[in-house]
């Protein structure tokens, strides 16, 4: 039997953080490719330091679009907010070195006479999904989450024009009987723009907007308190510590509350089952425990490049399913086509719909009208469930 009372630790970045600026980077060229070609190839990474971005990787797309990376670059840091002297979205330099795709990983994926569309890479993805919260998230990770936006609205619409768009924060959740019921310590760092303030003053600033964030009675006087514990912390973004595309694939998913494949999502098309059945998974773990199937689902999937169909479904329930979980596999098999083709078109993936993921997480999120978050939708746990 699972443990019912401890305690558990998630972390998230904002978008002003060094490797979110550069995932932002790399998944915005890969919805200018989808808006000019929903079937377009993409595999872009973005570094960037001080003064600098630089953009690689491969595409098979719209000559136009390869014209305009620097032009999406400087927009991305211009939305985030980077105007400091070492990194200003204006005067910074952006170094484009993408290329074409790859005929040989072409051949392997691209659909062709009797050959269905194969998997961009092989690997294996996990989804998990938990009925913590109302969107089955994890609770320390989601409002881990929930607290960097808070700060970058306030950020944005000014009343807060003393915070700099680089922060990180840290929850530790207190379980009792299963259920996260309090706030243990709260962790955060976050970019000032006076050189003046002192901790205690970020604090005062900040403390409010992480309260009205937090479920009610989850912060009492026993929650510690951590902001920018080292002191001032005023050189932030790429200019403080260089970004890469892929570094936060553990804040992009659950936190540490479940497995993690290995594989990144950012600048990486739906063709390429890193992102795509990552995606997937999640759909259906959600689905399984929207269901009443389990309070708790992992879900792994694996692929071989170039290959359609998953070498295999897994499913783990953690003891808390109905039904067995082998029973659950069973009905996942029947019920959804998991090939790369049908997970793009049940989920509507070739759609501009990724700049948006990149900062604070890729799941718990609310579907969007437009088709983004697609893979949040709990419209299949009625089939699921009919299946099992």
């Amino acid at each position: 039997m699972s443990r019912q009372n401890y305690i558990f630790t998630s972390e998230s970045v904002s978008e002003g953080h060094p490797d979110k600026v550069c995932d932002r980077v790399s998944d915005a060229v890969l919805d200018a490719y989808l808006q000019e070609d929903p079937e377009s190839r993409c595999g872009v990474e973005t570094f960037a330091t001080t003064n600098l971005v630089v953009v690689g990787g491969e595409t098979r797309g719209p000559e136009a679009v390869l014209k305009r990376i620097e032009e999406i670059a400087r927009e991305c840091v211009k939305d985030i907010g980077y105007e400091q002297d070492k990194f200003h979205w204006n005067t910074m330099e952006v170094r484009n070195v993408v290329h074409g795709q790859s005929a040989h990983i072409a051949q392997g994926v691209d659909a062709a006479g009797n050959k269905d569309e194969g998997a961009g890479d092989q690997g294996i993805m996990f989804g998990y999904a938990v009925d913590e919260t109302p969107e089955l998230m994890p609770a320390p990770i989601l409002y881990s989450h929930a607290i960097l936006r808070r700060l970058a609205e306030v950020r944005k619409d000014g009343t807060e024009s003393r915070l700099g768009p680089d922060s990180k924060s840290q929850l530790t959740v207190r379980y009792e009987g299963g259920k996260p019921v309090g706030v243990s310590s709260i962790v955060l760092l976050t970019q000032h723009l006076d050189p003046d303030m002192t901790s205690a003053d970020v604090q005062d600033m900040v403390a409010p907007y992480i309260l009205e964030t937090l479920p009610e009675g989850w912060v009492t006087d026993a929650t510690e308190w951590h902001v920018n514990p080292t002191g001032k912390f005023v050189i932030g973004g790429p200019d403080g510590d260089a970004g890469l595309t892929g570094r936060k694939i553990i804040v992009d998913t659950y936190g540490g509350a479940a497995p993690h494949g290995g594989g990144a999502f950012s600048g990486k098309d739906p063709t390429k089952v890193d992102r795509s059945a990552a995606y997937v998974a999640r759909y259906l773990a959600k689905n399984v425990v929207a269901a009443g199937l389990a309070r708790r689902c992992t879900l792994q999937l694996a692929y071989a490049i170039g290959v359609a169909k998953p070498l295999s479904i897994y499913v783990d329930t953690g003891g808390t399913g109905a039904v067995p979980d082998a029973k659950i596999e069973a009905a996942i098999a029947d019920t959804i086509d998991l090939t790369p083709r049908a997970i793009r078109e049940h989920l509507g993936m070739n759609k501009p719909v990724y700049q948006r993921t990149a900062a604070y997480g890729h799941f718990g999120r609310a579907p969007d009208a437009d088709g983004g978050f697609s893979w949040e939708k709990t419209d299949l746990a009625e089939a699921i469930k009919n299946a099992v």
